[in-house]
């Protein structure tokens, strides 16, 4: 079945595009009362946040999923989690900045960024790609993530933000 989703290799000429999904996101989910998992404010206008989405798009490889050439949501895939996470014993693939445009909700886009992003795990010869993601919000993102074919692995916690790692053999 065609989702019309499609799916293209992004660049740094895309972080405005990227971080306009991202404040999408967090209106989305403050309008449904989630104001803990990435706050209030736009990603766009926290310096440090837009800085370090650049710094992961340039560590990584960036994805975005379009529908009708319109940006509907984006990952990058990074050789290695975040500093709060420990890397893994053996080569992997991290999702980072998963997110998909609060028009698009709904649609599909989450689901087809982490199929590309197992897809491109082992097109890469990499049997483990993992992900962590807020543990708040009565799990439901932990869960939508077991949906989704991953296990929960470790917890961990970020001052008051609790966190979750998944992975995923592929």
């Amino acid at each position: 079945m065609d989702t019309g989703i499609k799916i293209r290799q992004g660049g740094p000429e895309d972080v405005p595009a990227m971080l306009a999904i991202f404040d999408s996101a967090v209106v989305w989910l403050n309008e449904r009362g989630i104001t803990a998992q990435w706050g209030t404010e736009p990603f766009s206008a926290r310096p440090k946040t837009v800085e370090l989405v650049e710094r992961v798009v340039t560590e990584g490889t960036p994805w975005i999923a379009e529908i009708d050439g319109v940006p509907a949501g984006t990952l990058t895939l990074t050789p290695h989690p975040g500093q709060y996470v420990a890397p893994a014993d053996e080569p992997e693939l991290y999702v980072r900045y998963l997110a998909t445009h609060g028009r698009f909700h709904g649609h599909g886009v989450g689901a087809a960024l982490l199929a590309h992003a197992a897809s491109e795990t082992r097109r890469q010869g990499i049997s483990l790609l993992r992900v962590d993601c807020f543990a708040g919000s009565e799990g439901r993102l932990v869960a939508y993530y077991e949906r989704q074919g991953f296990t929960r692995t470790e917890e961990f916690t970020v001052n008051d933000w609790p966190g979750q790692v998944l992975e995923q053999r592929v």
